[in-house]
């Protein structure tokens, strides 16, 4: 079946958003009513994850298609360095789009890149068009990202969803109101966009901390209402390393701030909601302006722990907590399905080219699920394990180690994301309910996630598990290979496989795949 071409694209991205915390995950707490209807009538990929549980990796990995190690942004501070030949805007540029971003950019794109852009929109505030705004952003910030035990003592309207969808508003007003007067041009024989097809990133900075919503949201979740966590800061000292590192440093500058996890876990499950109401608000906009086929992509760059394990944002390890995202596709040409394939972030690039007629770029390793998307009974082992990366290199630091960071030991104030928690390199792979991860000190991690959902018994070294172990260490050699950089191109001609699909042998027609040669034999990376 061949996909229509060129559908109006909205991309709805959040940031920190755990996958398992909706009705449709099986939480007893309905947070995103809409966003769960959404899913209901698309593509819901309950097995979605993240390239890297922290947020400039992770987005650069969606707009290049690429895992950190090749497009070379391995922490939050380096954007700048990415490496691609062409990403997602490039493609959908060369599609004929009409781009606009509204709200948290961290990535390597910048407003000129987009051909309108709102923002940008951070943590902790954002561009300010009322005092009520300014004096919003300067609450946020003197929270510290901390967590309120009271409700947001400002208006939902100066809420950051808020300000960001009423920003996606006006531009996709602008936009179409642009086409008018494009189409009255033509009408008078010059040349229009009047036909232009529109791509919208909304990127909401929440659920990510601080920790804050405002009524009606604070009281529609009460803390004793909230499901308890399945477990508390013991186990992250069980756990040790960078686990302990963060839990230790946490205590020492909020001395008994896990006292607060149920207070935090409910303002979380309101901003949930608050982001649910906002999504509706904007989606309603769209489909007045646009029509209603238009093609609906929402994903998240990495999870948060609420609580588990005694922490709150991200920071340590690769758990399910971080590691898994709320990915669905909805609309446009897209089957009703809720399906089980274990799918990436870095797939959304190639499932967009796909979808608009375009060619996959090179050095691209997401995988199209277009063909999953247009046939509901397609299936392919394609999807049965799946690779994530952590870590931006050296040595590991141990829990005992206390090296300069870029912010002081003393005082409140701390990032999680640091020169020790992201210290050396974690590789993970995870196929059925078996999830592996090795680490550059020559530690490895093993968990059945049927049995043990949280990942607290460690089986890497159960005599019992040895085989599954061997095997799962002989795939993840085979996804870490696939990773490594083919950029940039030269005069050899690679071989390409249809969809990007690396462990199907033939392609739809039944032929082997043949590969593509660059367009003019030349390297064509950028870095930006």
């Amino acid at each position: 079946m061949e996909a229509p071409r060129a559908p109006h694209i909205v991309l709805i991205m959040t940031d920190q958003h755990r996958a398992d915390l909706s009705a449709r995950s099986g939480f007893p707490v309905d947070t995103t009513p809409f966003l769960d209807e959404l899913a209901a009538r698309g593509t819901d990929f309950q097995r979605g994850y993240t390239s890297s549980p922290l947020c400039v990796p992770a987005r650069v990995s969606l707009l290049t298609g690429r895992f950190p190690s090749a497009h070379g942004v391995t922490q939050n501070s380096t954007p700048g360095a990415a490496r691609f030949d062409r990403d997602l805007l490039d493609v959908l540029g060369e599609a004929g789009y009409h781009r606009i971003f509204a709200g948290k950019p961290h990535m390597h794109r910048g407003p000129d890149d987009f051909d309108a852009y709102r923002g940008p929109y951070w943590h902790t505030g954002g561009p300010q068009h009322s005092p009520g705004h300014a004096a919003f952003d300067q609450w946020l910030d003197d929270l510290d990202h901390g967590v309120s035990p009271e409700p947001t003592p400002h208006p939902l309207e100066d809420s950051l969803p808020y300000r960001i969808v009423s920003d996606a508003v006006e531009a996709v007003t602008e936009a179409v109101s642009g086409a008018a007067t494009e189409a009255v041009t033509e009408a008078a024989g010059e040349p229009t966009g009047a036909d232009r097809p529109t791509f919208l990133w909304v990127s909401f900075p929440e659920p990510h901390n601080p920790y804050q919503v405002p009524e009606p949201y604070f009281s529609m979740f009460p803390a004793d209402e909230i499901p308890e966590r399945l477990h508390g800061p013991d186990v992250a000292a069980a756990k040790g390393g960078h686990w302990a590192w963060l839990r230790d440093l946490a205590e020492e500058k909020r001395p008994g701030y896990d006292d607060e996890s149920s207070r935090y876990r409910a303002n979380y499950c309101g901003q949930l909601r608050l982001l649910d109401d906002q999504v509706r608000r904007l989606m309603e906009h769209v489909w007045a302006t646009l029509g209603d086929d238009v093609l609906v992509i929402m994903v998240s760059d990495h999870g948060d722990y609420v609580a588990e394990y005694g922490l709150q944002r991200k920071g340590a390890g690769m758990p399910e907590v971080l590691m898994r995202i709320p990915f669905f596709l909805s609309g446009g040409p897209v089957a009703a399905r809720t399906r089980g394939e274990l799918v990436s972030i870095v797939d959304i690039l190639p499932t967009i080219a796909e979808l608009v007629g375009s060619a996959i770029p090179d050095g691209v390793t997401g995988r199209s699920l277009a063909p999953l998307l247009l046939d509901a009974g397609r299936t392919s082992p394609e999807f049965d394990d799946l690779y994530a990366e952590r870590g931006f290199g050296g040595l590991t630091y141990g829990a005992d180690e206390r090296p300069p960071l870029h912010f002081p030991y003393e005082g409140r104030t701390f990032d999680e994301l640091n020169t020790v928690t992201q210290s050396g390199r974690s590789r993970m792979l995870r196929r059925g309910d078996l999830k592996l991860i090795v680490h550059s000190d020559g530690s490895g991690e093993l968990y059945d996630l049927a049995a043990d959902p949280t990942e607290v018994h460690d089986l890497f070294d159960d005599p019992g598990y040895a085989a599954a172990r061997a095997d799962l260490l002989w795939r993840l050699t085979q996804w870490m290979l696939r990773a490594q950089d083919e950029l940039p191109t030269g005069a050899y001609t690679a071989k390409r496989a249809p969809h990007n699909w690396a462990f199907d042998a033939t392609s739809d027609d039944g032929t082997a795949p043949t590969g593509t040669a660059p367009d003019d034999g030349t390297a064509r990376t950028h870095q930006r």
